[in-house]
């Protein structure tokens, strides 16, 4: 018989025996999905942020309908996500109050002064590395990275300092876990006074480096009789647990570390 033709059908034979036995294996080891998670997917906003403690919506959806994880995880898609998928799965739902991402600290150039210049990357963990460039080790780098990892855009960098604009902020989160001084926070959207320093240096110490840092007078604590504010260390901070619309806080503080700035969209009512 011609060789050729023999080892033709030798090859032809293998590839008809491996495709049978991929095709059996397809429909005996096939994963069947449940609609519904396609469904759930497609209710999500598709901005894959992992603001909701899961790889992506896809991951978020399948946890909800195969798990039953809370239908109101969704930072970005908000309430009417929240009820669309609730009403699609035939569940209740708590209404979340919106979180905007909050930068502690002021110190932009104008403010913290300045130890030494950095040239390297341009990353805030790699400055961090090498202990930054503003004399206060507490201040915000400036370098941007938490700009970077904003999906929406909602971060600006303006004379080395992080600032937050809450109509574009869609509350993933993810600046809060790029930051490597952790000088980002989530903080309730209602909420409207702020402490915006996060040094843990005396008072004197924090006066040379920084004109807005907070010195740990304790004027705000005694004003408020510790009703919304607590003292950690040498550093006074808001306890968003607990309402706090005393402003006059904020005229009384000598360094002007306390702020009125809402997180509310300007077309909230």
């Amino acid at each position: 018989m011609n060789p050729i033709l023999i080892q033709t059908c030798l090859i032809g034979g293998t590839g008809l025996i491996c495709g049978a036995i991929l095709a059996i294996a397809a429909r005996v080891l096939a994963v069947h999905e449940d609609p519904r998670v396609e469904r759930v997917t497609a209710l999500l906003p598709g901005m894959n942020c992992g603001g909701c403690g899961f790889a992506g919506c896809a991951g978020y959806a399948e946890a909800v309908v195969l798990h039953g994880k809370p239908v109101d995880l969704c930072q970005p898609g908000g309430t009417k996500v929240a009820v669309e998928v609730a009403q699609f799965m035939g569940v209740t739902h708590t209404i979340r109050e919106r979180h905007v991402a909050l930068v502690r600290c002021q110190g932009d150039s104008d403010h913290a002064r300045t130890r030494s210049l950095y040239n390297g990357i341009a990353n805030c963990t790699a400055m961090e590395q090498v202990g930054g460039n503003k004399a206060c080790r507490y201040g915000c780098l400036g370098l941007g990275s938490c700009s970077r990892a904003c999906p929406a855009g909602a971060i600006e960098i303006r004379r080395g300092l992080a600032i937050v604009h809450p109509d574009l902020c869609i509350g993933c989160g993810l600046c809060v876990t790029t930051c490597p001084r952790r000088l980002i926070m989530m903080a309730p959207e209602s909420r409207y006074i702020h402490i915006l320093c996060m040094s843990q240096d005396r008072g004197p110490d924090v006066k040379k480096v920084c004109t807005v840092g907070c010195i740990a007078c304790t004027i705000c604590f005694k004003t408020v009789a510790g009703a919304g504010i607590k003292m950690e260390g040498h550093l006074a901070v808001v306890d968003y647990s607990v309402p706090l619309e005393n402003e006059a806080i904020i005229a009384k503080c000598p360094q002007h570390s306390i702020v009125n700035r809402t997180g509310r969209r300007e077309s909230a009512t």
